[in-house]
């Protein structure tokens, strides 16, 4: 009687130990799964609650169009939550700013795509320095115009063969573009009857003079120096386009094709379109900006854009749906998650505007 009352007693002593470790093991299962469920809460909402940055901006020379792009922009960009403040800086432009942005000390940078092409691929100044730089959107192109005296006898980059040629400062970008246009062509400097190492104002001066043939100018479309000697010579602006251009866009793919329009009273009113190249500007960041920080920095550029408000001339060719297309950096996850917003809300704009079927057919048969 004792033996089987022990034996029934041992039973119900594992039974209850069964239980426990059973509810033990739900509970812990259950505590298991909210720790990652907050845990993924957290990670979802560490950009919510984190806390505004500090954007040190990186532009150009005080006199030049970045810096003054760079001012109009400051208080846009400082309108978002997600930033304290922007600093605009005077820098040495585009080389220097992605260097400091991979020093740290800029958070934010215009840049012309060639040197940031050049960044990203480790190459010339960037040689085993390779930058980890993104695109929060596509800015304004340099356009490659080149002007000659309509007497000159240049009407294609291969004319320019024994002619007189200002190409802009040494090292500049406006030499660098007037050496590929040439090699494109198939010229080199020794081609040239003179090459002249001439800024804007002084290629202007020497072309009212009659000492040079033509000159390279690389900037945005209108150039104030093209205005002012349109005024005083005849010139005639010269193309960039057929089998040049298309080895120069081979050879160099931050190139894309411009064509400065006819009749346009803010772009010199020419009775022609003059077709050539351009090297688009970028606004950049380094690829370890915060998403919600680059997400609200393009949804706040693109609403700058649209808002009629534009300050900078420049900034009005810009198209809103071209700030993320065919740039030579790959756009920061944070801006593209920004644009692809942008085209599923457009595209479910235009698909709620669009009649239903029985509307149509009671449209068509009234």
């Amino acid at each position: 009687m004792h033996y089987k009352s022990g034996l029934i007693a041992a039973s119900l002593l594992l039974l209850m130990l069964g239980g426990c470790g059973d509810d033990s093991d739900s509970q812990q299962a259950q505590d298991s799964a909210g720790a990652q469920q907050n845990s993924g809460d957290s990670q979802g909402s560490s950009e919510a609650t984190a806390d505004p940055v500090q954007l040190v901006f990186g532009t150009g020379g005080t006199s030049g169009a970045y810096y003054a792009l760079g001012g109009a922009l400051k208080s846009v960009l400082e309108a978002s939550p997600m930033v304290r403040n922007v600093q605009v800086v005077s820098t040495g432009a585009s080389v220097q700013n992605i260097q400091n942005l991979q020093d740290g000390l800029n958070q934010l940078a215009i840049v012309m795509s060639d040197v940031a092409y050049d960044a990203v691929n480790g190459q010339n100044q960037f040689e085993g320095n390779a930058a980890d730089i993104t695109a929060i959107a596509g800015l304004y192109p340099n356009v490659v115009q080149v002007v000659a005296l309509s007497n000159s006898g240049i009407d294609s980059i291969e004319d320019m063969a024994g002619k007189r040629i200002g190409v802009g400062q040494v090292g500049s970008g406006v030499e660098a573009s007037a050496r590929i246009a040439l090699a494109s062509a198939g010229l080199e400097y020794d081609d040239l009857a003179r090459v002249s190492h001439t800024g804007y104002a002084d290629s202007v001066t020497e072309m009212s003079n009659g000492n040079l043939d033509a000159a390279f100018f690389t900037s945005g479309v209108p150039n104030s120096n093209i205005t002012g000697l349109m005024q005083s010579r005849d010139i005639k602006f010269v193309s960039i386009d057929g089998d040049t251009a298309q080895k120069l866009m081979a050879d160099y793919p931050y190139y894309q094709s411009y064509t400065i329009p006819a009749g346009a009273a803010e772009r010199y009113n020419l009775s022609e379109p003059v077709n050539t190249v351009a090297i688009r500007n970028l606004l950049i960041a380094p690829a370890s900006m915060r998403d919600d920080v680059a997400e609200d920095l393009a949804r706040r550029f693109d609403a700058y854009l649209n808002s009629g408000q534009v300050a900078v001339g420049a900034l009005r060719e810009v198209g809103s749906d071209t700030l993320d297309q065919d740039l030579i950096l790959p756009v920061h996850p944070g801006a593209q998650r920004y644009y692809e917003t942008r085209e599923d809300s457009a595209q479910g704009s235009d698909a709620a505007h669009e009649p239903a079927e029985n509307d149509t057919a009671e449209s068509d048969a009234t």
